[in-house]
């Protein structure tokens, strides 16, 4: 045994037993999406307690095998149906009350969806989508995880042109303006906005919208990438 980490031999015939304890440690997924006027979030009903019946993200606990990352996918591929998405972790939550069954940390990730993507998985029945400004209240400390969430992905979007991942493959300039408001929680002269984006050069126009007067614009992944390597503020 090595008695400064506390760690059984691995020959050990119960190889889960420490000197010190050990916590439970599981992942949550903010899940948002756009339906062309508000941001929405997906929210779960627990069915089991603690908080039976509440409204609370995505997530489970981790398992031996997996990574934080690898956990997050598969809950999200459980929950949504997807099996790819815009993720990032943006915190660990460790308050010692937080969860009233043992000592649970949870690592929280940020997930940017199509709504139409999401087909629903084991939990489908018990899914759903929330207008930001519409959310119930949640269980455990999710409402705060929501606040942070939403904090971190509006600072994201002035260093990485995100939230093309909530649009369909071709958008209106109008579309784009409305998810950046909804996001950021404000509203862009029309005029401004068209024009700094524009010169962003990550939008092409693709073609002229039939349905109204206008045009159709896609993202240009290439030159985002390269942005996004050498660095950039985005200022409105």
């Amino acid at each position: 045994m090595n008695d400064k980490a506390g760690i059984i031999d691995k020959e050990s015939k119960y190889p889960y037993q420490y000197r010190y304890p050990h916590h439970a440690v599981t992942t949550d997924c903010v899940i948002f999406g756009f339906d062309g006027t508000n941001l929405n979030v997906l929210l779960v009903e627990r069915g089991l307690e603690p908080f039976k019946g509440c409204w609370a993200f995505p997530g489970g606990f981790l398992r031996p095998n997996e990574t934080a990352e690898q956990c997050a996918m598969r809950e999200l591929k459980e929950e949504t149906g997807l099996s790819t998405a815009y993720m990032r972790q943006f915190h660990i939550f460790s308050a010692v009350d937080r969860d009233p069954r043992e000592r649970v940390l949870t690592v929280a990730f940020n997930a940017l969806v199509q709504l139409s993507a999401v087909q629903g998985g084991d939990d489908a029945a018990s899914a759903k989508w929330f207008p930001i400004s519409d959310v119930p209240e949640l269980a455990f400390d999710h409402a705060e995880i929501l606040q942070m969430a939403l904090k971190a992905l509006r600072h994201q979007i002035h260093f990485e042109p995100i939230g093309f991942e909530l649009l369909p493959r071709k958008f209106t300039m109008t579309s784009l303006q409305k998810l950046y408001e909804a996001i950021l929680d404000v509203k862009f002269d029309r005029r401004n906005f068209y024009n700094k984006i524009k010169k962003l050069g990550i939008i092409d126009l693709a073609e002229k919208d039939s349905r109204r007067d206008g045009y159709l614009y896609s993202f240009n992944e290439q030159n985002y990438n390269e942005m996004k390597n050498k660095g950039f503020r985005l200022e409105f």
